[in-house]
């Protein structure tokens, strides 16, 4: 028996209709309907799902042939007030995190859900009196650990803790982070320094070394809630001088449906001239 099975061929083995399996995974939360397509949740993911690509059938899901499905959530979805409750936070400053988060992105009809959203189970629906859009999310979202970070980010909860002296010396020790820039960050190197500066600059939010809304421990160069997009600077390091991890890098952006901007060292005299043309696609104006 191989190790991991499609969602077809688990139905079978458990002796269930496909449509029958795929319900129980949805309403676990372990996938989730979007854009007429089934989408692996970070919830899924952790119970063993992962995507396969097949030369003739495309891209499916595969599970391991012993899933186990977590029921205690199933079919409860909450709205942004519900949510809300939960972290005794108001609808809308919930929505706020979860915009920041780049989960919903707000437009004149209400709240979008964005490929992020969907890969932590939002639905998107419609009010049908006021016809203006919102998102319900699956409770097992409650339990997210981006989410909860951001709250307790938000609230400032253990902040004490957060600001000793040695958890200061700690993170610039590991980040390497002793440039100063205009608007108070400490960044790695010249280039992110210059590229901080320019966004400060130009009037642009941007926040600096922010964690990537994922279960993976992975932070970002420079993140653009405005436009939703991450500014990734490649050069002055090893690291990011190495061609297999800005491929590892590329690739796990664009795994999550994350949009990411690029400049490389080369680039760093010519942001005047680069960076208002590639922000531009994301609705954020420089001059």
């Amino acid at each position: 028996m191989p190790d991991k099975l499609s969602t077809s061929a688990l139905a079978k083995q458990r002796g269930l209709v496909a449509k029958q399996l795929f319900e129980q995974l949805a309403l676990a939360g372990y996938i989730n309907r979007y854009q007429e397509q089934w989408v692996l949740t970070e919830l899924g993911t952790k119970f063993g799902g992962e995507y396969v690509q097949h030369p003739k059938f495309g891209q499916f899901i595969v599970w391991p042939s012993n899933l186990l499905i977590d029921e205690t959530s199933a079919n409860n979805h909450l709205s942004a007030t519900q949510l809300g409750e939960r972290f005794k936070l108001s609808a809308k400053k919930i929505n706020q995190l979860l915009s920041e988060l780049g989960w919903i992105t707000r437009s004149d009809q209400g709240w979008q859900l964005t490929d992020a959203g969907a890969a932590v189970a939002g639905k998107q629906k419609t009010d049908s009196g006021s016809n203006q859009q919102f998102v319900l999310w699956h409770a097992s979202l409650v339990k997210n650990k981006r989410l909860r970070q951001s709250v307790t980010e938000f609230l400032g909860q253990d902040a004490k803790l957060q600001a000793t002296d040695k958890s200061i010396s700690s993170f610039r020790h590991k980040f390497e982070a002793k440039h100063r820039t205009l608007d108070g960050h400490y960044v790695r190197t010249i280039g992110e320094l210059r590229i901080d500066n320019w966004l400060y600059m130009n009037g642009i939010v941007h926040a600096y070394a922010r964690q990537l809304p994922i279960e993976e421990d992975v932070v970002c160069d420079f993140y653009l809630p405005g436009g939703k997009v991450y500014l990734q600077y490649w050069g002055e390091t090893p690291e990011m001088q190495n061609e297999a991890r800005r491929q590892s890098l590329r690739e796990l952006y664009q795994r999550h449906g994350f949009e990411m901007i690029e400049v490389s060292e080369e680039e760093i005299d010519k942001l005047d001239e680069l960076l208002p043309h590639r922000l531009r696609p994301y609705g954020i104006k420089a001059y």
